[in-house]
């Protein structure tokens, strides 16, 4: 029980001291505290983490972390558990007792939780200031500090705010732009209302509901194209070589827009931002129509520079574009559906097309998963710096109240089996030692030679856990920094020197074939 028996929490209180145990103690008598809301929450939130949680924890420790979460709302209180008594006391001594409870029941650690939370209520005031939420949410803040930095709890505010920004803003996923005497359609979002109804970038514009948009605006012409959900807005609209189009579009949420394509001269540059439910989409698109085109990139740039990460599944369905089938990743806990085995399957957007991935300090999670993917199977080179090195994945549920409860579950492995928490992803051509050692590292390349092998082959070799001063040592061999123009120069390099890509490739992993990809597209 990790130390359970002496004190375990040290804490303190200045409120009025109430001489022997408590045990008859009423929760409901604390006006204003939502009592039965807050053991409602307690209850889910135990019975959620416990079975779940990447390291073994029991709902005892979880609850006693959780009480500390009164100290960080009034420095004067005291909770402990001793000697078989939960204890709640201020600078005059215990004000409130109560037995602990005798098993590891969740809903009986939460009614001991929230009859201490009243307690504390009654007797201070900073308690009572704080509100309910602030009680609750001072609960998790100190049970997940001895956690992990990824597991979280969101209020219900928070949690509407990050579902909303999520789900993306209403409208119909274009935004106007002028040219000359003309309203264009200049960005048009690929999973969007309007991309559904045809319209397309350069398209001309010609009336909103009727209303000519001669003469008008850029900013009314958006401003009559939002509009609330479910709701429709008639759109007539040229493209070029016309004949004119005219529809109803019903406005809907529209998820940001996170891929962003461009040519420069024989490459094509695909930058994501971050991985939302139409990332994918978004990423197969400029490939499937570059590779149909009359002239097919040279190469294909990944720049994945200050991607904070997002959904996993949507990175494993952009690796599975561009690999043959193989494992993309492997997911490891103690909750058995914590542990799969991400897969690509056979079929290629561009087979044969060398891919340039671009990475710095910033690149996280499911873009590192993706980074590391390309790399380990030989069908990239990863330029820049070390990334981040977030490989640990959450799951979440949302508890009573609104309020949601994301907990880590399990840590990533890339495909030769190195894990990516607090490692992240060495690249194989380092840009952040300076502009000198870029110079030195491309002449070997073009010499067959690769000035990383040594420092790629100990991170791919350590297995977890990783102490954390090898973890430094292997990231030492290329410092975590900002993106910079030298990345997108090496990856010109590269894709015109066709032996300096291969030497600064890994050896394609050989591995059996079997089983399928799993999780959620």
């Amino acid at each position: 029980m990790r130390g359970f028996g002496l004190l375990f929490l040290l804490l303190a209180f200045a409120g009025p001291a109430q001489a022997g145990p408590a045990a008859a103690f009423n929760a409901a008598s604390a006006p204003g505290f939502d009592v039965a809301l807050t053991r409602q929450v307690y209850t889910a939130a135990l019975t959620f983490i416990t079975p779940r949680a990447l390291e073994a924890v029991n709902v005892p420790e979880l609850t006693v972390w959780g009480l500390r979460g009164l100290t960080a709302l009034d420095p004067d209180l005291t909770a402990v558990l001793r000697s078989g008594r939960l204890e709640l006391s201020g600078r005059a001594g215990v004000f409130y007792a109560a037995p602990a409870p005798r098993d590891e029941a969740p809903a009986a650690w939460a009614d001991a939780a929230t009859a201490m939370a009243a307690a504390a209520w009654n007797a201070s005031p900073a308690v009572r200031s704080a509100g309910t939420e602030g009680v609750i949410q001072a609960f998790f803040d100190e049970m997940f500090n001895h956690l992990d930095p990824y597991s979280r709890y969101d209020a219900p505010a928070a949690a509407a705010a990050d579902e909303a920004a999520r789900g993306g803003d209403v409208g119909i996923g274009l935004r106007p732009i002028r040219k000359g005497a003309a309203i264009l359609a200049g960005t048009v979002t690929p999973v969007g209302p309007a991309a559904r109804a045809g319209v397309r970038p350069g398209d001309a514009l010609l009336t909103v509901d009727g209303q000519s948009t001669a003469r008008r605006s850029v900013g009314a012409v958006a401003a009559q194209l939002a509009g609330a959900e479910g709701s429709a807005v008639v759109l007539r609209w040229l493209p070029p070589g016309g004949p004119a189009r005219s529809t109803a579009i019903v406005r809907a949420r529209v998820p940001p827009r996170t891929v962003f394509s461009d040519r420069l001269a024989g490459m094509l540059l695909i930058r994501i931002t971050r991985f939302n439910r139409e990332t994918a989409t978004g990423f197969a698109a400029p490939i499937e129509q570059a590779m149909a085109g009359r002239n097919p990139p040279d190469g294909i740039v990944l720049d994945l520079r200050g991607n904070p990460g997002g959904l996993l599944g949507q990175a494993v369905t952009v690796a599975d574009g561009l690999l043959p089938a193989g494992v993309v990743a492997r997911t490891e806990g103690r909750d058995p559906l914590a542990s799969q085995v991400w897969r690509s399957k056979s079929g290629e957007l561009a087979p044969g097309i060398p891919v340039v991935v671009l990475v710095d300090g910033r690149t996280a999670s499911a873009a590192e998963i993706l980074a590391a993917a390309l790399a380990d199977r030989g069908r990239a080179v990863v330029v820049g710096s070390a990334t981040f090195g977030k490989g640990l994945v959450q799951t979440f549920t949302r508890l009573p109240g609104g309020g949601e409860l994301f907990v880590t579950w399990s840590r990533v492995l890339a495909p030769r089996g190195w894990p990516l928490q607090g490692l992240g992803v060495l690249p194989q051509v380092c840009t952040s030692l300076g502009q000198h050692a870029v110079e030195r590292q491309l002449e070997a390349l073009n010499d067959g030679t690769q000035p990383m092998a040594a420092a790629i082959l100990r991170e791919r070799t350590v297995r977890a856990p990783v102490p954390p001063a090898e973890a430094v040592a292997i990231r030492n061999a290329c410092p975590a920094a900002v993106g910079q123009e030298l990345d997108l120069e090496v990856a010109h390099f590269l894709i015109d020197n066709p032996a300096a890509y291969a030497a600064a490739l890994l050896p394609p992993l050989r591995e059996p074939l079997v089983g399928r990809m799993t999780g959620p597209p």
